[in-house]
């Protein structure tokens, strides 16, 4: 088997990567731009990396142009697509809408046309051997919860369920995921997306909040929440561990071969918190005091939902269980970042 990750030094991209390199033999390719939020430094902190490393190949290619015959060959033969690869930070969207089209909408399109040109390459190469029937090569695309748009108190957003974008990021990445969509039902290519709620994790950017919020508390800093219109209630989320995203992404890719159609997979953490509990339960591991200030939503800055929500049964009653609760997540991920100052700074 030999899988390629885009955004393989993106933060989600190195944890799947990890993943698979201690749970498979698989080899690995990935394509990275290598930019203000990608490293390659996060996979030298990997564990398994000195052994590991050798099963992985690394491209460099920007997918705001198309995959071009030179990277084509870099890239060779594959089995399957896991596109992480995308911009992600919500407030630079509304600052730089057309960074996020760029990068989410066309990059996602130009992967795709290589991928069918893929597909068809094996597809007529396999009709040509009539002894030998290859499989149908995978895609997955790795989507958000964010492109269902705010939750009322109680509901949870199933994975067919109506889209409503509230900002940029949002909309490009539900544009990116319904061109999968239409490219796997328009040219019979096996593909899956996946909508994933806010991860949390060792390496991440330390403009997320968890990063964020760890470097202001040990500062003695004032930490921004956000509340409802009243700014009496904090916001609230599912987080996800993300050393449960590579093996619920393992599990998908395995399963892929008895899909007949796309499908959509949520992947949700075990149970909502809301952002104040986080904050001080962030603050009891750091071992000082919480400071903070709560905001109403609506004043923080446009495009910001308060409450997201997802229906996490599909993949559980299909028989996927996650390894890590939250509990274990948080607290991986916060002694960590003690131990990593550094990566508190950018």
């Amino acid at each position: 088997m030999r899988v390629l990750i885009t955004g393989l030094c993106g933060f989600i991209g190195h944890h799947v990567a990890e993943h698979l390199l201690e749970a498979t033999d698989w080899e690995l390719v990935g394509l990275d731009r290598i930019d203000a939020t990608s490293t390659l430094h996060r996979l030298r902190h990997l564990e398994c990396w000195p052994e590991c490393g050798k099963r992985v190949t690394f491209v460099w290619h920007d997918l705001r142009a198309p995959i071009n015959t030179t990277v084509d060959r870099q890239l060779g033969e594959v089995d399957a697509v896991l596109h992480l690869a995308a911009s992600t930070h919500v407030d630079r969207s509304i600052t730089e809408p057309l960074m996020f089209v760029h990068d989410n909408v066309l990059g996602t399109a130009h992967l795709l046309e290589w991928w069918r040109e893929r597909v068809r390459i094996v597809k007529r190469t396999t009709f040509m051997m009539e002894d030998e029937r290859a499989a149908d090569p995978f895609f997955l695309y790795y989507g958000t919860d964010e492109v269902f748009g705010p939750a009322e108190v109680g509901q949870n957003f199933k994975e067919w369920d109506r889209y409503r974008s509230t900002n940029p990021y949002s909309a490009s990445k539900a544009g990116g995921e319904e061109l999968t969509c239409a490219y796997s039902n328009t040219y019979n290519l096996s593909a899956c997306a996946t909508h994933c709620m806010n991860i949390i994790g060792e390496r991440q950017h330390p403009e997320k909040f968890i990063p964020m919020t760890i470097r202001k508390i040990l500062n003695g800093e004032l930490v921004t929440i956000h509340a409802d219109a009243t700014g009496k209630t904090a916001s609230s989320r599912f987080y996800t561990y993300v050393g449960n995203i590579g093996p619920a992404l393992k599990w998908i890719i395995d399963d892929a071969a008895t899909q007949s159609r796309f499908e959509k997979w949520n992947l949700v953490g075990e149970r909502e918190i809301d952002n104040l509990e986080l904050c001080q339960h962030i603050a009891r591991i750091v071992g000082k005091p919480l400071k903070y200030e709560l905001v109403s939503f609506a004043m923080s800055r446009p495009g910001h939902d308060f409450r997201y929500s997802l229906d996490g049964a599909k993949l559980k009653e299909a028989g996927f269980a996650y390894p890590y609760t939250f509990e274990q997540g948080i607290e991986r991920t916060v002694k960590w970042f003690l131990d990593h100052r550094d990566w508190l700074e950018g």
